[in-house]
């Protein structure tokens, strides 16, 4: 026993294994939202949610564990929220991919980031980046989210006169603005897994009103579903033809999955004191290639891309330091497979407040952007803008890029620019050029 605590990094001179395990149960419960909402989202790009649960277990489960075992650090990892509405909404449905063609993206996104890692070229692309367009992505991305959530529930719809209006008055979203309103509450009185519960709570809510549908012969226990159905179903048809739009796409997983994994790892274990005297991270390298293989086995496995949860900081802040914090959440996974009857018939609208609050949770970086400059302000609130405004978090990224770089140089402000800001200058430009040639 004390030998494979020893692999996980576990001292038994300064760790609890009692407090270890409530601090992987404390994280589980608090992500576990993804295993019902990121079938909801893949489903909606025409993929088997039944397939798409057992996707999103297998690839939380073996990132998980290489991060327990590898990197010893108390983080779990599963498909990443955002991502995931990345995927579907814009890949998919919005740029016209298939799921197919979208699973080689996020799979090649995966050997790059390998890649990256291996020759840890991470800090140069890091810091080629503007800090407040860092912020600003992560902004876009939350109101983009929210945004999905209220679509979702019902509360917004379609509109001839004004694109989207507030809904009429219905049960499915009467049920998801009672699930904001829980989540909002149950997180204010810091319960543990609020949005776990929040999600129960609407979908038993939601059985007498019709919008919770249980199957015949409906069993809270069974095998999972088998992963056929989207497991190595990988087209690369795009990447070969030498599609650059399809680069783009590449570039900008790679580009979201880096930053979303860092933010989080720096950000987390600095807070929690997790860090030397220097600042560094022990272990960061082996964190980021925990990500990167969870990256390429989920899509082999048929999910999107593949990052570390924020909502680890919960299990940290139970006392969570080791590797058997991830462990125990890898395990929670496993367990979690066999009760898949449940998840997938949590209804849209029980959804709702973990796409909203989740939303909530990524805008916060708003107050670091630097909104005295205008020339740092206006590529943030493009980049914040467009992203739901286009329902692409692609679209957001490349226009905020292009407005930093051409509001600098029109300013004589061309010392800010990166060179690795001018080649993607240029790259972007090309993205929108090329169709006209």
């Amino acid at each position: 026993m004390k030998n494979f605590l020893h692999f996980l990094g576990f001292d038994e001179a300064k760790h609890k294994v009692r407090t270890e395990l409530m601090a992987g149960l404390t994280t589980f419960l608090t992500m576990s939202y993804i295993l019902a909402v990121n079938p909801l989202i893949l489903g909606d790009a025409g993929m088997d949610k039944g397939a798409v649960f057992t996707a999103t277990v297998v690839a939380g489960a073996i990132a998980t564990l290489v991060m327990a075992f590898y990197a010893r650090l108390p983080f779990a990892l599963s498909s990443g929220m955002g991502l995931n509405a990345f995927f579907a909404y814009t890949l998919v449905l919005v740029m016209g991919f298939s799921w197919q063609q979208a699973l080689a993206a996020v799979f090649i996104e995966g050997i790059i980031f390998i890649l990256l890692t291996v020759f840890r070229v991470r800090e140069a692309i890091v810091n080629s980046i503007p800090l407040n367009l860092r912020y600003a992505i992560s902004v876009g991305i939350g109101l983009f989210i929210a945004f999905i959530g209220l679509r979702n529930g019902g509360i917004i719809v379609q509109s001839d006169a004004t694109v989207t209006t507030l809904a009429p008055w219905t049960a499915k979203s009467v049920l998801a603005i009672g699930g904001v309103i829980l989540g909002c509450v149950l997180m204010a009185l810091k319960v543990r897994g609020a949005l776990f519960y929040t999600i129960i709570a609407m979908t038993l809510i939601g059985i007498p009103f019709g919008l919770t549908q249980i199957p015949e012969g409906f069993s809270i226990l069974s095998l999972p579903a088998s992963i056929e159905p989207v497991a190595f179903h990988l087209d690369f048809s795009r990447f070969l033809s030498l599609d650059i739009e399809y680069y783009i796409v590449v570039f900008t997983l790679v580009f979201m999955d880096l930053f979303d994994t860092l933010g989080t790892l720096i950000g987390t274990s600095t807070s929690a004191g997790m860090v030397d005297k220097n600042g560094r991270i022990h272990g960061l390298n082996r964190a980021l290639m925990a990500d990167a293989i969870g990256t390429t086995v989920g899509a082999l496995a048929g999910t999107s891309t593949v990052t570390t949860f924020v909502e680890s900081t919960t299990g940290i802040a139970a006392g969570g330091r080791t590797g058997l914090t991830s462990f125990t959440v890898a395990i929670l996974f496993v367990v979690a497979l066999f009760f898949s009857p449940f998840f997938l018939m949590i209804p849209a609208a029980a959804t709702t407040s973990a796409l909203v609050l989740v939303g909530v949770l990524m805008i916060r970086t708003i107050t670091k952007i630097d909104f005295a400059d205008i020339t740092e302000a206006f590529p943030c609130f493009v980049t914040i803008l467009m992203m739901p405004f286009t329902a692409s978090i692609a679209e957001g990224i490349v226009l905020g890029m292009l407005s930093y770089v051409l509001v600098k140089l029109c300013t004589g402000r061309h010392r800010d620019l990166s060179i690795a800001m001018y080649i993607l200058a240029v790259f972007f430009v090309l993205k929108y050029v090329a169709p006209l040639l």
